[in-house]
């Protein structure tokens, strides 16, 4: 690898218009880590049940990777204005029903339903944002600049996102706190659908015409796997921590156990990006799924909250990389006609790996407690890493 600076983030920012919709994209991003915490505060501080709280929050949840890819599709299909517009638009009327809902105490069928449009209508920022930098740049190593530095923007969402819901809601009132991530998701939505200039162009598909363009899936498919896996090193870690801080009589640990986890990718995101590769991007795939698990196993042997936080802001380092190039694997594989529906489906095993992998920790912390929850963390990187060789050879060289 060549070095590029900090020279890197200001020449892909410099092209006209990319400021613009980066911030704004990173500000219509913010749902994506408050709007389940949110969902869980509001529903629990008006019924006192923590079980509701977590179904309805999973019933946007589930929604919302279910028809995550069908949303890719139409912003390829229809175009970015149109269907961000929309969506957030259904986004903010169904939170607003949700908070109505719980408020007023309606059936609880229509929280469930409410949570459920919510999450299906979740605009699809992080992949359109992506695919609006692929449009934009022409060149394959500032494309890999723009992504680390939207890797680096995810780490900020899920940084500040859990504190802001949590502090809005717990301190000021409960609805507060997804009342904000609604507004944030449908005028960052509107902002960002408004700036027409950068967008990519739409790819109708006709009746009777050509047929679509084919995803690759020699490569698509094992980049899903290594998505999903892991999502569920994600999801096991997270609630691993959580309990690792609790079995230590530190609960308020597990906050800046994770914040220093995020740090760590923050930081190697703002490296990645700073930086020319020499190397393929599919070899970097696999040394960042390698590095993952790795990461994962020391953890279960770890038994004091200064040296864990020391592990995992070190093993940090290793996520935004492997983020990022998986990112620009998908960008660089797929047809522009299908980029944000290749990257909405990548994106989507990322999310739907969370929660089996909280559920397998959850289950392992309660039968044999925290630290030999991690080896599920670890169980999941060493399967990312095999996915990742199994990528097609053309790709790799």
């Amino acid at each position: 690898m060549a070095g590029g600076g900090l020279r890197s983030y200001r020449d892909v920012l410099a092209h006209p218009g990319a400021l613009a919709f980066s911030l704004t994209g990173l500000v219509a991003r913010l749902p994506i880590s408050m709007a389940g915490l949110g969902i869980v505060l509001l529903v629990e501080g008006a019924t006192g049940s923590y079980g509701l709280a977590g179904s309805v929050s999973a019933a946007y949840m589930v929604a919302n990777a279910v028809l995550a890819i069908a949303q890719g599709r139409l912003l390829d299909r229809w175009g970015q204005g149109p269907v961000l517009a929309v969506a957030g638009s259904v986004f903010g009327v169904a939170t607003t029903v949700l908070v109505w809902s719980v408020q007023a105490d309606w059936p609880r069928v229509a929280s469930y339903v409410a949570a459920a449009v919510a999450g299906g209508s979740l605009p699809q920022i992080g992949s359109a944002v992506r695919a609006r930098w692929a449009q934009v740049l022409d060149r394959p190593a500032q494309v890999q600049t723009a992504y680390a530095l939207e890797a680096v923007f995810d780490e900020v969402v899920f940084i500040l996102g859990p504190i802001l819901v949590t502090v809005l809601a717990t301190l000021v009132h409960p609805v507060l706190g997804l009342a904000v991530a609604a507004v944030a998701g449908s005028l960052g939505s509107w902002a960002f659908a408004a700036q027409r200039a950068t967008a990519p162009p739409a790819h109708p598909h006709r009746r009777g015409g050509d047929r679509r363009v084919p995803l690759p899936w020699r490569t698509l498919a094992p980049l899903t796997v290594v998505s999903a896996c892991l999502g569920v090193l994600f999801g096991a870690a997270e609630v691993t921590t959580v309990a690792f801080a609790d079995e230590l009589g530190s609960p308020a640990w597990a906050g800046a156990l994770l914040a220093l986890w995020a740090l760590g990718s923050l930081v190697s995101g703002v490296v990645t990006g700073a930086l020319t590769w020499r190397r393929s991007v599919t070899t970097r795939l696999q040394v960042g799924a390698a590095a993952m698990a790795l990461a994962m196993a020391p953890l279960w042997l770890v038994g004091s909250l200064p040296l864990m936080g020391l592990v995992l802001l070190v093993g940090g380092a290793a996520i935004a990389p492997t983020l990022v190039a998986t990112m620009s694997l998908v960008e660089s594989s797929t047809p522009r006609a299908r980029l944000t529906e290749g990257m909405a489906l990548v994106q989507t095993g990322l999310v739907a790996g969370v929660a089996p992998g909280a559920a397998a920790s959850g289950f392992v912390v309660d039968h044999y407690g925290a630290n030999p929850a991690y080896l599920v963390s670890l169980a999941a990187g060493v399967l990312a890493a095999v996915a990742a060789l199994s990528l097609p050879r053309s790709d790799r060289d």
